[in-house]
């Protein structure tokens, strides 16, 4: 191991051979932790090639079971975040799609760094259950047209403990390391066709759309090789999406935005992804067919019907869904109040994230407890004209300490302008 760690420090490429093995050692228990975040760290340093990251896919991939869904009628369709603040979209996503007929088969992870988790946000449901074995997965989706779990201990492990890894080694922004982990889950549970939602800005591991287009091609090429249609929408995340940040929080905005309540800028990624995933699983002939398919199912108010029906089907309380003042909260709460008067010019989404992690929203180390009723709920957004003292957000939190460390990252949030500043797009790019 100390012979290929330095092969990578030095820049060298590293055979499939050798990359087996490293990822063996990790999974069997030979090869210890710290010799793996020092490939980790060297990875992030020197990169890897294309070719590199395909065969640390495929081995990812291979380390477990794979899921077989051949037998479930329809185009099965996926969808993955590359991670961002606030981002509560396959809450709404996974039953609005289902319920137009596409049958949603989901692995999702737990949160990494500022970043939330759909799994953390799932288990704000008293009762929810994502853990399951593969033939339950599979049942699910045969009975209900969707399932949403997390890794068994048998479906890509490889990946799952170096997912926990990455999230305290400061090793999570590298496009092969993220393409890599991305596409050995969404290959192992077997979807026909997947949609990428590729963050871009402050709040997200990829800084620009260079980088976000390079991964897109790198995720896009590697399902070519294994006959798998993907298709990558590249978007903001300069602020916050949406208003809430923090698991129960989100689940709740999710519910507004599945009944037609929702932000516009969630309500509109939303139907933009959904879009795409109607069209891969050929229940609309094109965009704009596909979004007016959603609305529809939203208006009518069988999207929020099959979130319940995905809710109970695994054992999650239907009242907590349908009275979500019941969903956790917290024992204390502050108002964040603006400085300065102006138009909010600026809303940097990492300073958000980091703030929700302080008050018990994420994890800041592999150990973290999750308080599934912490979070930020956020008043006022960018675009937006405040008066000095007017409330810009919430901050929620069981341990009052919590706030002054979150208040300081508030501190370095906002920016103002005395003119209105131009609203810029969410969606920048469409890779296919």
């Amino acid at each position: 191991m100390i012979e290929l760690l330095l092969k990578k420090r030095n820049g060298f490429q590293l055979n499939r051979e050798e990359l087996a093995s490293i990822i063996d050692g990790f999974t069997s228990g030979s090869i210890p932790d710290y010799q793996i975040s020092a490939f980790l760290m060297a990875v992030c340093f020197k990169g890897m090639t294309p070719t590199e990251t395909a065969h640390l896919t495929d081995i990812m991939m291979h380390s477990g079971e794979l899921i077989d869904l051949s037998g479930i009628k329809g185009i099965k369709v996926d969808k993955h975040s590359t991670g961002g603040v606030g981002d509560k979209t396959t809450l709404i996503l996974a039953p609005l799609v289902a319920a137009a007929g596409v049958p949603v088969a989901k692995m999702s992870g737990r949160g990494l760094g500022h970043t939330g988790g759909t799994a953390d946000k799932m288990k704000a449901i008293k009762g929810m259950s994502l853990y399951m074995s593969n033939e339950e997965f599979v049942n699910k989706i045969k009975t209900h047209g969707i399932a949403l779990c997390t890794q068994n201990a048998n479906l890509v492990p490889a990946d799952k403990k170096l997912y926990a890894l990455r999230d305290v080694t400061g090793t999570v922004n590298n496009i092969s390391l993220i393409s890599s982990s991305i596409m050995s889950k969404k290959l192992a549970c077997g979807a026909d066709a997947i949609v990428i939602d590729i963050k871009v800005g402050h709040g997200a591991f990829t800084k620009t759309i260079e980088d976000a287009e390079q991964l897109a091609n790198m995720m896009i090429g590697i399902g070519a090789k294994m006959n798998r249609k993907v298709i990558a929408v590249i978007t903001a995340m300069n602020e916050p999406l949406g208003c809430t940040i923090g698991n129960a929080l989100e689940v709740k905005e999710a519910i507004d935005t599945l009944q037609g309540k929702g932000p516009k800028d969630l309500t509109d990624l939303c139907l933009e992804l959904g879009g795409h995933m109607l069209v891969l699983g050929e229940v609309a002939k094109n965009q704009h067919e596909a979004i007016e398919i959603l609305k529809k199912l939203i208006d009518s108010g069988a999207a929020f019907e099959k979130f319940k029906e995905l809710v109970s089907s695994q054992g999650g309380d239907l009242q907590v869904i349908e009275q979500t003042a019941l969903l956790p909260s917290t024992q204390f709460s502050e108002t964040y109040k603006s400085t300065s008067e102006g138009y909010i010019s600026e809303l940097n989404a990492l300073n958000i994230g980091l703030a929700s992690v302080k008050l018990g929203a994420g994890r800041e180390t592999q150990e973290s407890v999750i308080d599934h009723g912490a979070g930020i709920l956020l008043k006022k957004k960018i675009g937006d004209y405040v008066t000095k003292g007017e409330a810009l957000a919430i901050l929620y939190s069981n341990n009052a300490d919590n706030f002054i460390k979150a208040t300081e990252l508030m501190n370095l949030t906002y920016e103002y302008s005395q003119e209105k500043p131009i609203e810029k797009p969410l969606i920048l790019k469409t890779v296919f």
